[in-house]
């Protein structure tokens, strides 16, 4: 994804845009660990209105020179590590957007995604996938963003002793053993939110961690500038937060984490009472992409399959025999993220093979 989107807010197609607000990342605008209904709104707007927001990785510990300002430093200074809890995560918000209501849909479009720093950080975690295979160590490497060339390399990395167990751990890497880490290579930049979604409708705390319906920690790098993503509404007012801010991610997120780097984020809230759809939804300028979440991936495919033959049936009228052939030979199936315990698997079916270029029409 571009870090700009290809026109700005007011040019695109059927956006309206209201008043602009900026939600700014303070101690007293983010929580830290979780998604719950009982969180007191940031900020309040109305559908159709524009929101700059500051998404603060809870990585940027892991070099403060770096990835360190007076707010981030406040952000990790401030909030008592032992309420950064369920899960790990930095969330700004919650947003009340005004008349959404639990059956709605909340569709965000996503403007622009423009790095903070320079700098990220990828973790060899204790929750990889291959931990084990590299005999339970954990280690960091450092990323240096080119934004003129929209590409990012390594800058250094470090090994760690200690288990990365409170979010927010921060290193001194002044006094680190600091090695060089993949010479030569660089790789394309594509800012996105890993976690994003609404309240989830329970009276416990929800942990960042995993994806859910509510969406979450979904992982999918294609949540970028220029991409639009639909959230089921499940309280009053939707309540939605964005956080865990990436440069770049491969399918997958093998060792545990993307490039983690804070962004401010340009997007826009419009509440949808046209139709409904049972799991975050996911479109781009070029296809759909639903996403399914289970324990393990097989049933995380069977999840992602039917909410596809949902969207072929409900959305674009096929019948279900024609879907289930359509999806077999046209849609790309690819695993999202195996390493936020629910496990994740995306579904993704171009848009320009429909006639009318796979617009989304409400169920008939």
């Amino acid at each position: 994804m571009a870090l700009i989107s290809p026109k700005p807010a007011a040019q695109r197609e059927d956006v309206q845009p209201g008043a602009l607000h900026f939600l700014r990342a303070t101690p007293e605008t983010v929580h830290w660990g979780y998604f719950s209904p009982e969180i007191k709104p940031a900020l309040r707007v109305k559908s159709g209105d524009l929101i700059r927001a500051q998404a603060v990785t809870h990585h940027a510990g892991d070099d403060p020179a770096l990835m360190f300002d007076d707010d981030i430093r406040r952000i990790f200074t401030q909030i008592d590590p032992a309420t950064r809890a369920p899960g790990c995560h930095i969330m700004t918000g919650p947003i009340f957007v005004e008349g959404a209501e639990p059956g709605d849909m909340l569709e965000v479009r996503y403007f622009e995604m423009t790095p903070r720093f320079n700098y990220g950080s990828n973790l060899q975690a204790n929750w990889g996938h291959l931990y084990e295979e590299f005999g339970q160590t954990e280690r960091v490497t450092i990323y240096k963003l080119d934004a003129n060339a929209n590409t990012a390399s390594a800058l250094y990395a470090y090994d760690v002793e200690e288990k990365y167990v409170i979010p927010g751990r921060i290193t001194h890497c002044a006094e680190c053993d600091r090695q060089p880490a993949l010479p030569g290579i660089t790789i394309p930049a594509r800012p996105h939110l890993g976690t994003a979604g609404v309240a989830p409708a329970t009276n416990e705390p929800v942990s960042t961690i995993p994806p859910g319906l509510h969406g979450g920690n979904i992982d999918n790098w294609r949540i970028g500038a220029g991409a639009r993503m639909y959230y089921p509404v499940q309280v009053q007012g939707g309540l939605f937060s964005i956080g865990d801010p990436h440069i770049s991610q491969g399918d997958g997120e093998i060792s545990g984490t993307a490039i983690e780097a804070s962004l401010d984020v340009l997007f826009q809230i419009i509440l949808r009472k046209d139709f409904s759809f049972p799991s975050p939804l996911l479109e781009t300028p070029d296809c759909w992409i639903v996403h399914g979440f289970g324990p393990n991936l097989d049933t995380a495919m069977k999840s992602a399959s039917l909410d596809m033959l949902h969207l072929l049936t409900e959305h674009q009228g096929l019948s279900r025999n024609d879907s289930y052939s359509l999806m077999s030979v046209a849609a790309d199936f690819g695993v999202t993220q195996v390493v936020d315990g629910t496990q994740g698997i995306h579904c993704r079916i171009e848009r320009r093979i429909f006639p009318d270029k796979g617009v989304l029409r409400a169920p008939e």
